[in-house]
């Protein structure tokens, strides 16, 4: 079936799956109970995908914020989103390595320079308090 073909390619998000198969044109009360066959099977699995997915966007440089919104896209559930999340434990250090690769070593001491860092970090998905430790205590974001 399209949903095995599909699945033997990547892994995906069960709501994610479910869209994909309405848009080819199966019945809606057809793709809810291949989901639920594939979900009983272990084929699919939405912890699974969400930890790869953490995983994956965490080594590019992607903050939490960023990663949870695209997860609540694919319609991944807010419980599985935390506890993916939380399998990093410190999103901060994720933030001043995002910086220090993009930026370089040396902390900004313009304001103009740390608005641009900020605003590139935040852009990627990193709190404020996950920017404030990447740049440094001083600055102060309206965000």
């Amino acid at each position: 079936m399209a949903a095995v073909a599909f699945l033997a390619r990547r892994d995906y998000a069960s709501g994610e799956l479910a869209a994909k198969l309405r848009e080819r044109g199966y019945e809606s009360e057809v793709v809810r109970a291949l989901i639920a066959d594939l979900a009983a099977r272990r084929l699919l699995d939405d912890a699974r995908y969400a930890g790869h997915f953490v995983a994956y966007h965490r080594a590019r440089g992607q903050g939490p914020l960023r990663i949870r919104r695209e997860l609540e896209a694919f319609g991944v559930a807010a419980a599985t989103i935390d506890d993916a999340l939380a399998t990093v434990p410190d999103w901060a250090a994720v933030a001043r390595d995002v910086r220090r690769r993009r930026f370089g070593a040396p902390a900004p001491s313009a304001w103009a320079e740390k608005g641009r860092q900020a605003r590139f970090l935040q852009y990627r998905g990193f709190s404020n308090d996950h920017i404030r430790s990447a740049l440094g205590t001083d600055l102060e974001l309206d965000t």
